[in-house]
C-alpha cells in the first residue's frame, strides 16, 4: 500500500511535459498544411486555369512552400527514401511542360508531327517562320506547370509532419469530404450554395467542385476513408464505427443526388472495397462476440444501405440512377468525340501537341457533326489526353507511375498496414475515374492523390511508425 502511494505521489509530481499521452502542439508544417487544405476546400475545386479560385490556391501554395522551405524541418532520411518515387514522378511532371516551353529553331519545329497547318498559315501571311516552343498553345503549358505548385507544396508539408501528425490525415481528409457533402446537399435542397470562385453550374450538385463527377469521386473516396478511419492503428472502433457507417450512408445518398453516372459506379466499387481494407481489424474487434454476430451485422448494414438507396429512388432523388437509365450512351459527347480524339493522338504522336492545349486544338479538328453551343474542354479520358498532349514522354511517365503503383500495391496488400492499402485503392479509384473524366487536374484531388501516394509509399517499404 505504501509503495502504491509513493508511486502515485511520484506521478503527480512529474512535470506535465514528461507525462505520457500528453497533447502536443501541432508543428509548423501541420499548421501550414491545414491552411492549405482550408484554402483548397474554399477555392480548389476547379480545373480551369482562368477561374479566380486558381489564383488564390496557387498564391497560397507558393507562399506556404516558400515559408516551409525557409523555416520547416528537414524530413527524416527514411522518409526521403520512401518518398523518392513520388518526388521523381513529380519532378518529371514539372520538367515536361517546362521543356515544352523552350523555343525551337523553325526547321526543328516544322519536323514535329501535326505542325504543317501552322507552317502553311505563316507562309500564307508572308511571315518568316519564327522560333516556336514545342507546345502549340504555350499558355496551356504554363498553366500545366503552375498547377503542380499545389501537389508539390502538399508533398513537402506532409514529408515534414511528425508520425503522430500523419495519423491525423485520414480523419482530416474525411472531414473535408463530409464538408463537401454538406455543401452539395445545400445545393440539392435549392438553397443556391454555389461557389463564386469556381466555374460550377448553377443548379448542379457539385459541392465545392466545379464538376459533379469530381464531387462523386471525392465522395467515393470518403466511402473508403470512413471504415479505415474507424479502425486505424488496430484500435477498437468504439463510437467511430456508427459515425463511419452514418457518413458512408450520407456519401452514398449524395452520390445519387449528384447525377454522376461514373460516380455511381465508383461508389459501388468503394462500398465493396472499403470493408475489405479493414477486414482483419473488424475480425479482431469481433472476437469477443459469437461467430454469428459478424455475418448478421454485415447483412444488417447491407440492408440499411439498400433501404436508404431504394427510398431515394422512390422519392425520385436518385438522379444518378435516372441519368444512367435515361441517357443514350451513343449520344454522349464523350463517345461521339472519341474517334476525333484518337485521330488527334495519332496526328501529334510521338512528340505530342503540348500540355494544356486540348480545347483550341480540338476546335481545329472538330468535325461539323460535333458542333454545338457548348465546347468540349477536355478529352474526358485523361489517359488519352496526356498521350495527346505529351506524346511518348507523357506515356512513359504514366507507365512509370502505374508500374510503381502496381509494385507498391502488391507489397502493401501482402504485408502492409491499413493506410498503405487505403492509399492503393484511392489511387485506383482516381485512375478509373480518369478513364471518363479529368479529376486529377483539380487541386483538391491533386492533394488527395499526394496523401494516398505517401501512405502507399511509406507502407510499401515498411517504415517504422507507418500505420
Amino acid at each position: 500500500m505504501l509503495q502504491i502511494s509513493r508511486r502515485m505521489l511520484y506521478k503527480a509530481a512529474m512535470p506535465i511535459s514528461h507525462r505520457p499521452g500528453r497533447i502536443t502542439a501541432p508543428s509548423l508544417p501541420a499548421l501550414l498544411l491545414l491552411a492549405l487544405l482550408g484554402t483548397l476546400w474554399v477555392a480548389g475545386g476547379a480545373s480551369r486555369g482562368d477561374v479566380s479560385g486558381q489564383v488564390i490556391v496557387r498564391t497560397v501554395a507558393t507562399l506556404l512552400l516558400a515559408f516551409t522551405m525557409l523555416f520547416g524541418a528537414r524530413p527524416a532520411r527514411a522518409d526521403q527514401l520512401a518518398l523518392l518515387p513520388i518526388v521523381a514522378l513529380l519532378a518529371a511532371a514539372v520538367a515536361l511542360p517546362l521543356l515544352q516551353l523552350i523555343p525551337l529553331p523553325p526547321r526543328w519545329w516544322q519536323e514535329l508531327p501535326g505542325r504543317a497547318i501552322f507552317v502553311d498559315a505563316a507562309s500564307a501571311s508572308g511571315q518568316l517562320q519564327p522560333w516556336r516552343p514545342w507546345a502549340i498553345v504555350p499558355g496551356g503549358a504554363v498553366n500545366a506547370a503552375a498547377s503542380l505548385l499545389v501537389p508539390i507544396t502538399a508533398l513537402v508539408l506532409v514529408a515534414q509532419l511528425r508520425d503522430n501528425e500523419r495519423a491525423w490525415l485520414p480523419g482530416i481528409l474525411l472531414t473535408m469530404v463530409a464538408a463537401s457533402t454538406i455543401s452539395g446537399l445545400l445545393q440539392f435542397s435549392g438553397m443556391g450554395a454555389n461557389n463564386p470562385l469556381i466555374n460550377d453550374s448553377v443548379g448542379q450538385v457539385s459541392g465545392t467542385f466545379a464538376n459533379r463527377n469530381h464531387l462523386a469521386l471525392f465522395l467515393a473516396i470518403g466511402c473508403l476513408l470512413a471504415p479505415a478511419w474507424a479502425f486505424l492503428d488496430h484500435r477498437q472502433p468504439g463510437w467511430r464505427a456508427p459515425v463511419a457507417l452514418a457518413l458512408v450512408l450520407l456519401f452514398v445518398l449524395t452520390i445519387l443526388a449528384t447525377g454522376s453516372r461514373a460516380g455511381l459506379a465508383l461508389g459501388v466499387f468503394a462500398l465493396v472495397l472499403g470493408p475489405l481494407l479493414v477486414r482483419a481489424n473488424i475480425a479482431r474487434a469481433m472476437r469477443r462476440y459469437p461467430r454469428w454476430v459478424l455475418p448478421a451485422l454485415a447483412a444488417a448494414i447491407i440492408a440499411v444501405v439498400a433501404i436508404f438507396v431504394l427510398a431515394s429512388v422512390a422519392a425520385d432523388r436518385a438522379v444518378a440512377i435516372n441519368r444512367a437509365l435515361a441517357v443514350d450512351p451513343g449520344q454522349d459527347m464523350r463517345s461521339r468525340a472519341l474517334p476525333t480524339v484518337l485521330e488527334m493522338v495519332m496526328t501529334y504522336f510521338p512528340a505530342g501537341a503540348g500540355l494544356g492545349g486540348f480545347d483550341p486544338l480540338f476546335r481545329l479538328h472538330e468535325p461539323f457533326s460535333l458542333l454545338k453551343t457548348t465546347y468540349f474542354n477536355h478529352a474526358h479520358n485523361d489517359w488519352l489526353e496526356v498521350v495527346l498532349d505529351a506524346g511518348i514522354f507523357g506515356a512513359a511517365i504514366l507507365a512509370a507511375a502505374v508500374g510503381w503503383w502496381v509494385w507498391a500495391s502488391i507489397r502493401v496488400w501482402r504485408s502492409g498496414g491499413t493506410t498503405g492499402r487505403l492509399g492503393s485503392v484511392m489511387l485506383l479509384l482516381v485512375m478509373i475515374a480518369s478513364l471518363f473524366d479529368y479529376p486529377a487536374r483539380t487541386p483538391i484531388i491533386m492533394v488527395t492523390i499526394v496523401f494516398a501516394a505517401v501512405w502507399l509509399a511509406r507502407d510499401s517499404i515498411a517504415l517504422p511508425g507507418s500505420a
